[in-house]
């Protein structure tokens, strides 16, 4: 089996519709794709309309979390997507992102870079508006050639010069909503440097304790000898490991199902999960 289980739609980030997303998947020889769009379900009904036989769609969502100053994400997978304590704070968090957005721009009009809202709006083509939407501008006007040179101190990245915070949800109330709600929680490229400042290794011990279920391992941002030391502290953790693509489309360079997980790993989170079930496709077409 062929597991990749973190991707993106339009319905967040990403450039496929939910719909080109699993028949994508489907083509690309996967068996089972998660759509974890940030903050959002809002992709998953397509998704399943659309999904092609052979693929299992796994829902979720990639939670924005903040801890001591420090930005992660929480992939969260297989939850009740109404139970009422989650919602509201996913409508938090998916709330606050247009005026972040509204404040990065003006940061980098400041800066000299003639970004408007109007064009990170089309960008953004009604998904929950991201900072992939602003590099995506700024990539348009040539102020940098690509997404990636946009997630630099010199622009978007954590504490650079245009950043600017937005509602965040704490790891650990995040881990205790996901399991009020029935699902699994995975840390999302918790070695990921490049991005900026990552969370430290006792942390990541601290959430094992509270509960999360997993770390994402093998991921494009992470180097060798960073996947080996993950791996090593998910052993002495008890924490489950898991790969996955990141794909985003053409906004990224990553290809759907570049890194997967293990068979074994992904039957021992759906046995985890009480909130929602995988969905097995129906027969759409295949790409």
């Amino acid at each position: 089996m062929r597991i990749d289980l973190h991707t993106h739609s339009t319905a967040s980030d990403g450039t496929d519709t939910p719909a080109e997303l699993v028949r994508n998947a489907a083509a690309a020889g996967l068996d089972v794709v998660a759509l974890t769009d940030h903050d959002s379900t809002r992709g998953h009904a397509e998704a399943i309309a659309a999904l092609p036989e052979g693929l299992t769609l796994v829902t979720g969502a990639e939670l924005s979390c903040r801890l001591d100053g420090v930005g992660m994400h929480m992939l969260a997978y297989l939850f009740d997507p109404e139970e009422p304590g989650l919602l509201a704070e996913r409508e938090l968090v998916r709330d606050d992102r247009v005026p972040r957005a509204k404040k990065m721009i003006a940061r980098l009009n400041e800066l000299g870079a003639p970004v408007t809202w109007d064009q990170v709006a089309r960008i953004a083509a009604g998904g929950s508006v991201g900072r992939p939407h602003i590099a995506t501008a700024l990539v348009e006007l040539g102020v940098v050639d690509t997404v990636s040179d946009a997630f630099t101190p010199r622009w978007l990245a954590d504490g650079g010069r245009a950043y600017a915070e937005k509602h965040e949800t704490d790891p650990f109330e995040a881990i205790r909503l996901v399991k009020a709600a029935g699902g699994v929680t995975v840390f999302a490229h918790p070695g990921a440097a490049k991005r900026g400042r990552t969370v430290p290794e006792s942390a990541i011990a601290e959430l094992a304790a509270a509960g999360l279920d997993g770390i994402e391992v093998d991921h494009m941002d992470h180097d060798a000898a960073t996947r080996d030391r993950l791996r090593g502290l998910a052993a002495d953790t008890g924490l489950l490991t898991t790969g996955s693509s990141d794909y985003h489309g053409s906004r990224k360079t990553c290809v759907l199902g570049e890194y997967t997980t293990d068979p074994e790993v992904y039957g021992e989170i759906t046995r985890r999960a009480t909130g929602a079930f995988p969905v097995p496709g129906a027969g759409g077409p295949r790409a």
